[in-house]
C-alpha cells in the first residue's frame, strides 16, 4: 500500500514539473523576459585603512568613548558612563572622555575626529547600548 502511494506521489510530482517546465519555456519563447541584477560592484571599492596599532599601556592615556548617535540621545548612553566609572575606580590614571557624535549615525563629524586625533590616544566608537 505504501509503495503504491509513494509511486502515485512521484507520478504527480513529475507531471507537475513537466507542466511547469512547459509553461515556463512557452512564456519565454513568446518574448517575455526577466530582469537579472548583477551582484558585482559597479564602482571601485573604498580603500582600506589599517587599524591603529595597539597601545602597550593605557596608564596616563586619554581614551575617547564615542556614541555614534544611533537610536537617538536616550539609546543606552549610560553604558559609556559605566565604563568611565569603572576606569575611575580600577585605573584612575586613564582619562576617559565621552562624546556623542554630531548628526545621525551615518553623518561625518570632522570636528570630533580632529579633537580625538589631537587629544586622544585611543577611541572606542560605536553604539553605547
Amino acid at each position: 500500500m505504501k509503495r503504491k502511494m509513494l509511486l502515485c506521489c512521484a507520478v504527480v510530482i513529475v507531471a507537475a514539473l513537466a507542466v511547469l517546465l512547459t509553461s515556463c519555456q512557452g512564456s519565454n519563447s513568446a518574448g517575455s523576459l526577466i530582469t537579472v541584477l548583477n551582484p558585482i560592484a559597479e564602482k571601485k571599492m573604498v580603500d582600506r585603512i589599517p587599524l591603529s596599532p595597539r597601545l602597550d599601556k593605557i596608564d596616563g592615556k586619554t581614551i575617547y568613548l564615542v556614541d555614534i548617535n544611533w537610536g537617538g540621545p536616550d539609546a543606552a548612553y549610560s553604558v559609556f558612563e559605566e565604563i568611565r566609572d569603572w576606569f575611575a575606580k580600577n585605573n584612575p590614571s586613564v582619562n576617559i572622555v565621552i562624546r556623542r557624535k554630531a548628526g545621525s549615525y551615518s553623518a561625518d563629524d570632522p570636528t570630533l575626529w580632529k579633537e580625538i586625533a589631537e587629544k586622544g590616544h585611543a577611541a572606542l566608537v560605536g553604539i553605547s547600548g
